[in-house]
């Protein structure tokens, strides 16, 4: 079996919980996720415009069986 690489919590270095792995409680579950949905948190990549966003969702209409 092979080991974790990190044994501790990536918000706060405490030791993670099984429960709430990778973190070690709620708090920092939540953190965490307040830092990607207010943009704390970013994946590099050219910039994209509203407009091409705009383009790529209007061409996602009928996903799903959805029209």
């Amino acid at each position: 079996m092979q080991k974790s690489k990190t044994s501790t919590c990536p918000v706060c270095r405490k030791p993670k919980s099984p429960e709430y792995t990778p973190f070690c409680s709620a708090g920092c579950k939540d953190r965490d996720l307040l830092q990607w949905l207010g943009e704390g948190y970013k994946v590099p990549g050219r910039p994209v415009s509203p407009d091409q966003l705009a383009d790529h969702f209007a061409g996602e209409s009928g996903r799903d069986g959805e029209s």
